[in-house]
Parts: C-alpha cells; sequence; structure tokens
C-alpha cells in the first residue's frame, strides 16, 4: 500500500478537516516533511485529473472534498439528510443562543420544537441538563465534528455582528444561519 493512498484512506473516512499531526498519527507516517510532500502530491494528483473530488487545504488542515462544481449535484441528497429542513433551523438556533434555553426555543419556533429537540438529543447533536423546570440545550461534540467546525468557529460565524437582535430579525437570522450550517456540511 503506498503512503499516498493512506492519506487519501484517512482524508476520505474521517470526512473533515485534519492537521498534520493527525494525518500522520492517522496513516502511521512519522516524518512531517514527507507528509507535506504527499499532500502536496496528492492534491496536485486530484487536480489533474480533473475528479468531482479535491484536496485542499485550509489554515494548515486538509480534506478530501467534493469540488464545488458539482456541489449541486448533492443537493437533492442533502435534502434527504437525516435532519428536515424545520429541525436544522432548531439546531441552527440551539447554536446561535449556544447554549439555548429549551423554552425559549419553544416559544420562538413553537411546540413542535419539542420534537426536534428530541430528535437532535437522539441523532447526539445536542445534550440536555435540566436547568429549573426548564432544560438547558448545548451543543455536543458530534455537531462540531459533523459540520467541520471548531467551538470557536461557530461562535465567531453566529455573532459576526454585535448588533443587538430584535425578535422580529430572528427567523431571518435563523435561516441564514441554517444555511451557514448546511454549506458546511458541503465544504
Amino acid at each position: 500500500m503506498s503512503e499516498k493512498n493512506k492519506i487519501e484512506a484517512v482524508l476520505f473516512t474521517t470526512g473533515r478537516f485534519l492537521g498534520i499531526e493527525e494525518i500522520a498519527k492517522l496513516s502511521s507516517i512519522g516524518s512531517i516533511g514527507y507528509l507535506k510532500t504527499l499532500l502536496s502530491e496528492l492534491k496536485e494528483d486530484y487536480s489533474a485529473r480533473k475528479s468531482a473530488l479535491e484536496v485542499i487545504e485550509e489554515k494548515g488542515k486538509w480534506k478530501l472534498n467534493i469540488h464545488k462544481d458539482y456541489l449541486h449535484l448533492t443537493e437533492n441528497l442533502l435534502d434527504d439528510a437525516e435532519l428536515d429542513r424545520p429541525t436544522q433551523k432548531t439546531l441552527a438556533m440551539i447554536a446561535y443562543k449556544q447554549p439555548a434555553i429549551q423554552c425559549d426555543v419553544v416559544s420562538a419556533r413553537g411546540n413542535k420544537s419539542y420534537d426536534h429537540i428530541r430528535k437532535l438529543k437522539e441523532e447526539g447533536f445536542v445534550t440536555s441538563e435540566r436547568f429549573g423546570r426548564t432544560k438547558l440545550l448545548k451543543l455536543s461534540q458530534r455537531f462540531y465534528d459533523y459540520f467541520d467546525v471548531v467551538e470557536d468557529e461557530v461562535k465567531a460565524r453566529l455573532s459576526g455582528e454585535e448588533i443587538p437582535v430584535k425578535e422580529s430579525d430572528e427567523e431571518k437570522i435563523i435561516a441564514e444561519v441554517s444555511e451557514d450550517l448546511k454549506e458546511s456540511k458541503d465544504l
């Protein structure tokens, strides 16, 4: 088995951005310099093939991804994803509030959000703990892994502007955040 194939298998299997050290550990390649060379070669190989897949590097992290020219083909698949649109919006609101008080989410999203929250807990995206007469909802590590983001990135993306949010703007923000989360999954 070639070293490049090991790296390709690791990138394919994880499906998220990985740092050099993590790739080295998972592929059992000891030399960081050699690994960087192999990653660059693998990136060039995919580029030369004109493949629907590409190896991308961002801020020192690497990932095997669908080339943006082919993302439109996967949109139908993503619509049939584990989470339906209303559940995604509820998740986006929880991510926006992080941590969110369940009664606030239900107040903004309606009684159906109880079902959404239950599903999100079953899928492992959200955890909950008692908070007085309601629950405190928090994003789980599975959320960060699934959407290929780190906790600081989510907070930075969702709180990009320091402008106070009006109640009437909340639905618009939830839709935008939901799109950001979907795009993060696509990347």
